[in-house]
């Protein structure tokens, strides 16, 4: 039974270009670059992961005097846009969804001697194939979704679906690209009532790359509809709770620290995300967060009015992965509202000041432009007193010219 559900999973699709062609192209020197020939899609049993091959058209298979390329466009579903690619290759792999339409487009470009030097662009072909699904309408599984737990064991698990007949049993099946073929689940995850999901460790896993995967099932009513999912395991990664979080204050700062939480994630691909809740003595509450990548963070407590409490989660950063869940968060860890009940540590600085410390923020901005209207007050009086200064140097000087050019004058005057 298991054998004959891994081929509903395995549709072996080997189909032509529908010959639908854009006739915007262009000719040089009267060539012109004919689409590729005999183009067809496979699945050769890699649950979505499927090789694109074609020919050389007949009109260019004696060209010496040219470089021939190929330009291929198909639809990620998954990412849900257009992927292009140039190639001199006769074949290229591609993941597609096997649920959703596979949709293709390619060309065929000459540039050498034989067209002058110019490139010229065939005409475009583009087909698209949809799948056909089997199995009973409404089988489908729902809310499939994979966690990697600290890099530990990943869970992916899964809802029935709407329409659940008698005697129904799922099965999962995967394969990435150290697999030859398919395999099924290693370590199912059970219900009372069906398999709700499936447990991988860290050597059934490979990160960076297509973790490609079918669930279907059987009935006695029949097969059940397959589901096809396609996802990176280390996008996956739910790091493990923060255990060692500590809470400090001496002179006015409180400074909280914690411990990367234990496991195979390096301590350099984690961030932080640190919630601080306070209550005042009169029932006031403030609730803020703060992202970091530090394993510290403080802030002045002057007024030490009420209690303040703090707890802290980590998620793998954007360094080391392109998505990922938060942790849970710590126990928190609370101070109480009076320095005697506070404990105290020789912390001298503080790493990380948050927006909310906003007066003492503004008392120093204050202080600033305070600084900078004394230092140009003292700029301008020193400017003016340079200036007094060269009048009295000039001034005299200027005496002794006029009397030097005025003397004689007056004296040949009166000779």
């Amino acid at each position: 039974m298991t054998g004959a559900l891994l081929w509903m999973c395995l549709i072996v699709l080997v189909f032509p270009t529908n010959t639908q062609r854009d006739t915007s192209h262009s000719t040089v020197a009267g060539r012109v670059a004919d689409p590729p020939a005999n183009i067809k899609v496979t699945d050769s049993g890699h649950l979505g992961h499927m090789t694109i091959e074609w020919s050389q058209p007949s009109s260019i298979q004696n060209l010496t005097d040219c470089t021939v390329r190929y330009q291929l466009r198909f639809y990620d579903t998954y990412a849900g846009r257009w992927k292009s690619v140039r190639t001199l290759r006769l074949s290229y792999a591609a993941q597609f969804d096997l649920e959703k339409p596979i949709q293709v487009r390619m060309l065929t470009l000459l540039k050498g001697a034989c067209t002058n030097g110019t490139e010229i662009l065939g005409e475009e072909v583009k087909f698209e194939h949809t799948p056909k699904h089997s199995g009973i309408s409404g089988s489908r599984i729902r809310d499939f979704r994979c966690v990697y737990f600290n890099k530990e064991h990943m869970d992916c698990t899964w809802e029935q679906g709407n329409v659940m007949p008698l005697s129904s049993e799922h099965y999962l099946y995967y394969w990435h690209r150290e697999m030859q073929a398919p395999q099924e689940c290693p370590q199912y995850i059970v219900s009372p009532e069906d398999r709700m999901g499936c447990r991988f460790l860290p050597h059934t896993l490979v990160e960076f790359s297509e973790f490609n995967v079918c669930v279907n099932g059987s009935s006695a009513a029949g097969p059940l509809r397959p589901a096809y999912f396609s996802l990176e395991v280390q996008n996956h990664v739910q790091p493990a709770r923060v255990s060692q979080l500590q809470v400090a204050f001496q002179d006015g700062l409180v400074q909280a620290r914690w411990e990367p939480p234990a496991g195979h994630i390096p301590e350099q691909c984690l961030e932080y995300e640190l919630e601080t809740s306070r209550e005042s003595n009169d029932g006031r509450m403030w609730q803020w967060t703060n992202e970091t990548e530090e394993t510290t963070s403080g802030f002045l407590w002057e007024d030490m009015d009420g209690r303040i409490c703090f707890r802290v989660r980590s998620k793998v950063n954007g360094y080391c992965a392109d998505d990922g869940f938060w942790s849970d968060w710590s126990t928190a860890t609370c101070m109480p509202g009076t320095p005697q009940d506070m404990p105290e540590t020789g912390i001298e600085t503080v790493k990380d000041k948050p927006w909310w410390n906003g007066l003492a923020l503004l008392g120093m901005l204050v202080i600033v432009l305070v600084f900078v209207f004394l230092l140009i007050l003292w700029m301008l009086r020193k400017m003016w007193m340079n200036r007094k200064e060269d009048k009295h140097v000039l001034y005299p000087l200027y005496q002794e010219k006029v009397q030097k050019a005025v003397y004689p004058v007056f004296v040949s005057l009166f000779q």
